[in-house]
């Protein structure tokens, strides 16, 4: 059994090399998946688990502590275990902070591949946590095309350091940001929207990633109406995400408009974006399953 740290997974995690893993894996079905979320107050524990035959089962334990930002320490911490499809034995321990800010940023790529313009140039990163920094390194994996980075956080001051440290720009008016990009992508941990349907103008792909409970929200019920609708997993998007499922359980959409998850992107039974001028929408609800893709990579470059 291997045992892998952050530094290694971080190096065998590149964007490109990841990107294509996840879109291998979606090519297969998934024999299983399932997740436990544990909460005390803001803190969280998550159970992330999935089993594919050919690529193995594992299980991912992470921590979402909030309150750790104020204290100068990590808010997420997470540990994966991977295990042989074949005979059931143990064959990696990896240290999977990399690995889930990987492949959370290339699960939003890999769909932006399908949804966003060819020509995007300009990309819109709306929050300044952890997890924005990947989101620029991934989407430019699959669209070079991307000349401006634009930066946006309720805190100003962090989404100046951030577009600092990416050689972005800072914005403060947020809808005059999303009407001017090509991509939109929101990493926040916001239960109210923070991206209007109204400030969306055509052609654009709105990505949401941060909210992965019912109760979290980062797109106004105009956003979904006037998008086509995609998910990555079905199985969990449509009860725990917030953004499509507030939407659902009031009639704002049904399940059909959610057009295709991104097994069907990948597979082509359903299409992506069409034409130029249509706005796309994808939301990231994350998932064991793409933990699994992610360490069968580091397995198979370690081999």
């Amino acid at each position: 059994m291997k045992l892998v740290d952050a530094a290694t997974a971080d190096r065998l995690l590149d964007f490109p090399s990841l990107i294509e893993a996840l879109r291998e894996g979606h090519r297969h079905d998934m024999d299983d998946a399932g997740r436990l979320l544990l909460s005390s107050g803001s803190d969280r524990f998550l159970a992330m688990a999935a089993w594919q035959r050919a690529a193995g089962f594992g299980v991912k334990l992470a921590t979402v502590f909030p309150g750790n930002a104020a204290l100068g320490k990590p808010n997420i911490a997470s540990v994966y275990v991977l295990f042989d499809g074949g005979d059931g034995s143990a064959r990696a321990v990896i240290d999977a902070t990399p690995l889930t800010v990987r492949k959370t940023a290339a699960d939003s790529a890999l769909a932006a591949d399908y949804l966003a313009r060819r020509d995007a140039a300009t990309l819109l990163i709306a929050g300044a946590g952890a997890q924005a920094r990947w989101m620029v390194q991934a989407f430019r994996a699959v669209r070079p095309s991307l000349q401006r980075v634009l930066i946006w956080n309720r805190t100003p001051e962090r989404a100046a350091a951030l577009a600092q440290e990416l050689g972005g720009e800072l914005v403060t008016d947020l809808p005059a940001a999303v009407a001017a990009s090509d991509i939109v992508s929101c990493v926040t941990a916001s239960t109210t929207p923070v991206v209007h349907g109204a400030w969306l103008r055509p052609g654009t792909h709105l990505d949401l990633v941060g909210g992965y409970t019912p109760d979290m929200r980062e797109a106004d019920d105009e956003a979904v109406r006037r998008a086509r609708v995609y998910v990555d997993t079905r199985w969990y998007t449509l009860r725990d995400a917030g953004d499509i499922f507030q939407p659902l359980r009031d009639g704002v959409i049904a399940e059909a408009d959610v057009l295709a998850d991104l097994f069907e992107l990948v597979r082509g039974t359903v299409p992506g974006r069409t034409n130029d001028s249509e706005i796309t929408l994808f939301k990231n609800a994350g998932g064991g399953h793409l933990d699994l893709m992610a360490a069968g990579l580091i397995a198979a470059r370690l081999r």
